[in-house]
C-alpha cells in the first residue's frame, strides 16, 4: 500500500479530527505503516516534538494514534491566533512571524504550497498510507484560491477526499450536497463520497435520505458513526466565542479530549476536589487540566467571576498567547484581587506558562503585547522578560519525589529570585518553577500527565483545603489516553465500510464521478 486520504468536513467541529484518528488507529491494527498530516492548523493547543518543532496537538494525538512519533512533517504550518485579527505563523515548527488574515491570505499562504507538499511526499514516501485532515469546509469559496489544507493539497497529492458532516446539527444532507456543488469540476473528480457523524437513533430510517443522496451526486456514504459519548481527542479551541460561552465550551472540547464522560469513577476518598480554571483570553494548552478531570473525584470547571473561585480547592491559570491581555482581564473581572488573597491565606493556586508569568512581580514584554513593563499580580518572586526567541523543549526532572516529564512553549523568560524551585534534576539542582506556600508556577505543559507527580501534587493540595480526598492509586493517563484512541479505531472499524475505506486509500477516488452544478463560481 502506498495511499493517501484526506478527511474534509462540512464544517468547522464535523468531526474531521476524530474520524481522521480513528481511521488512523483502524489501519495501525491491520498493519499498515501509517502517519497523520494537516498541511495547515490554526490552534492554541500546541505541542512539542522530540526534535523542538511545535505543532498541534491535535497532530500529536493522531500521531499517537499511529504508534508514531510526531514530527513538523505532520503539521508544517501552524496558526496561532493573538486576538481577531492576526496570528503568529509557524512554519515546520518554528515561528517566522506575526500576520493578519489578509496578509496571509493574501499572499504567504500560497508561498507556502510547495513547502507543504514537500512534507507531504516525505510521508507518503515513508508510510504505507497518510492520513490527511483538512480545515473547516472545502467549499470555503472565498479562499480556493490561495488553498492549501482542502482542496489545495488534494488537487496537487491527488488525494481522494472523504467528507464528514455532523448530523446532529441538522441539515447534513444539504451540506453534503452544497459542499459537492460548491466545488468546481477538477475538485469535485476526488470527492469519492461522505461519512456521517454523531447519528442518534435507527440507522435504517437514514437509509432512504442515503440512497437518495447517491442518486443526486453519484457517491456514496462510506459509513454512519453513532453519537458517543466522551469521544474526542485534543482539538483546536474556539476563538470567536463570548468569553461567558467559551469557558463552558472550551470546558466541554477540553474535557471530552481525554476524559471518558460515560463512565467516571467515584472518588476514593471522602470528599471530591474541586478546581477551577480561570477562561482567560486566548487560552492555550488548557488540555493540561485533563489530566486532573482524569483522576475518579476530582470536579474541572472553567470560570470567569470572583464567586466561582470561593468553594475551589485549587485554582489554575492556565497558558495563553496574551500574557499581558488575559492579566488585564483578570483585573477587569475581580479575578486578580480574588487570586491574591487565596495565595495571602495560603489557598492552592497553580500557573502554568503563561499563567506562570502572570503571578510573578512584572512582566517586560516588547515581543508579544508590546506593552513594555507591565505589573503582575506579585504572589511569586520572579521577573519575566519576553525574548524573541521562542522556547520549545521536552524537559525531565523530578518534583515532590516523582519523576515528571512536560514539554515548553514560551517566549517569557523567568528570572526566579526566591521560592523553592518546583522541578529539580537528579542532583538537586533547579530546572524550572517556583513555590512560595501553596502557590505554584511552571513553564512546563503536561507535567500532571505524570501520574506519580499528579498524585503528589494532588495529595498536597487536599491537605491545604482540608479535604478527605485520595488519588486513586491506578489512573493512568497514558492508557486513559490509548483507550479512547482505541475506542476511536473500534468507531470506524464497526461503523464504517472498511473495506471501501481500504479501497479509496489505496487505489484513489473512484473514475467518472459526476459533476454536480453549478460547480465553484468562475
Amino acid at each position: 500500500m502506498n495511499g493517501g486520504l484526506l478527511v474534509a468536513g462540512t464544517t468547522s467541529d464535523a468531526g474531521k479530527s476524530v474520524v481522521t484518528a480513528g481511521i488512523c488507529r483502524w489501519l495501525v491494527r491491520q498493519g499498515v505503516k501509517v502517519a497523520p498530516f494537516k498541511a495547515q492548523n490554526m490552534s492554541l493547543n500546541s505541542f512539542v516534538t522530540r526534535e523542538g518543532a511545535e505543532i498541534g496537538r491535535a497532530q500529536a494525538m493522531q500521531a499517537q494514534a499511529c504508534r508514531v512519533e510526531p514530527t513538523a512533517l505532520m503539521n508544517p504550518v501552524l496558526l496561532k491566533p493573538g486576538g481577531e485579527q492576526s496570528s503568529q505563523v509557524v512554519l515546520l515548527g518554528k515561528p517566522v512571524g506575526e500576520l493578519s488574515a489578509r496578509g496571509y491570505h493574501g499572499g504567504r499562504q500560497q508561498k507556502l504550497l510547495g513547502t507543504v507538499l514537500d512534507c507531504l511526499a516525505e510521508l507518503r514516501g515513508t508510510y504505507d498510507a497518510v492520513i490527511c485532515e483538512g480545515a473547516g469546509s472545502p467549499a470555503e469559496i472565498n479562499l480556493r484560491r490561495t488553498d492549501i489544507v482542502n482542496m489545495g493539497i488534494a488537487r496537487n497529492g491527488r488525494l481522494p477526499v472523504l467528507v464528514v458532516g455532523d448530523i446532529d446539527r441538522g441539515g447534513v444532507f444539504a451540506s453534503f450536497f452544497g459542499t459537492v456543488a460548491l466545488l468546481s469540476r477538477e475538485d469535485q473528480e476526488l470527492v469519492a463520497g461522505f461519512l456521517v457523524n454523531k447519528f442518534r437513533g435507527d440507522v435504517s430510517l437514514l437509509e432512504p435520505g442515503l440512497d437518495m443522496l447517491h442518486g443526486l451526486t453519484g457517491r456514496r456514504t462510506y459509513g454512519v458513526l453513532p453519537f458517543r459519548h466522551g469521544l474526542g481527542i485534543d482539538e483546536e479551541d474556539g476563538m470567536g466565542v463570548p468569553p461567558r460561552e467559551r469557558s463552558r465550551a472550551w470546558g466541554r472540547v477540553s474535557l471530552r479530549g481525554t476524559v471518558r464522560e460515560s463512565a467516571v469513577a467515584p472518588p476514593v476518598g471522602a470528599d471530591v476536589l474541586r478546581v477551577a480554571v480561570c477562561a482567560i483570553p486566548l487560552m492555550s494548552n488548557f488540555t493540561d487540566v485533563d489530566a486532573l478531570a482524569a483522576e475518579p473525584g476530582v470536579v474541572v470547571r472553567f470560570v470567569d467571576r470572583p464567586e466561582e473561585l470561593a468553594d475551589a480547592d485549587l485554582v489554575v491559570i492556565p497558558g495563553t498567547r496574551g500574557t499581558v491581555r488575559a492579566l488585564e482581564w483578570l483585573h477587569e473581572r475581580g479575578l486578580a484581587d480574588a487570586l491574591r488573597r487565596r495565595a495571602a491565606e495560603q489557598r492552592p493556586v497553580l500557573g502554568i506558562c503563561g499563567g506562570f508569568q502572570i503571578l510573578g512581580e512584572h512582566i517586560e514584554d516588547e515581543v508579544e503585547s508590546r506593552r513594555g513593563r507591565v505589573e503582575g499580580l506579585g504572589v511569586l518572586p520572579l521577573r519575566v522578560r519576553f525574548a524573541p526567541e521562542k522556547i520549545l523543549t521536552r524537559p525531565e526532572g523530578r518534583a515532590l519525589g516523582e519523576r515528571v516529564e512536560g514539554y515548553e512553549i514560551h517566549h517569557g523568560v523567568a528570572d526566579v529570585t526566591g521560592g523553592d524551585a518546583l522541578f529539580s534534576d537528579d542532583e538537586g539542582h533547579s530546572l524550572d518553577g517556583c513555590r512560595v506556600g501553596q502557590t505554584w508556577g511552571t513553564h512546563w505543559h503536561g507535567s500532571l500527565e505524570s501520574d506519580g507527580f499528579r498524585r503528589a501534587f494532588l495529595r498536597e493540595v487536599a491537605a491545604a483545603a482540608g479535604r478527605r480526598f485520595v488519588p486513586a492509586p491506578d489512573t493512568s493517563f497514558a492508557a486513559l489516553r490509548e483507550e479512547q484512541l482505541d475506542r476511536l479505531g473500534d468507531l470506524i472499524e464497526q461503523h464504517a465500510d472498511t473495506d471501501a475505506l481500504w479501497r479509496l486509500i489505496e487505489s484513489g477516488a473512484p473514475q467518472g464521478l459526476p459533476f454536480i452544478p453549478p460547480g465553484a463560481p468562475a
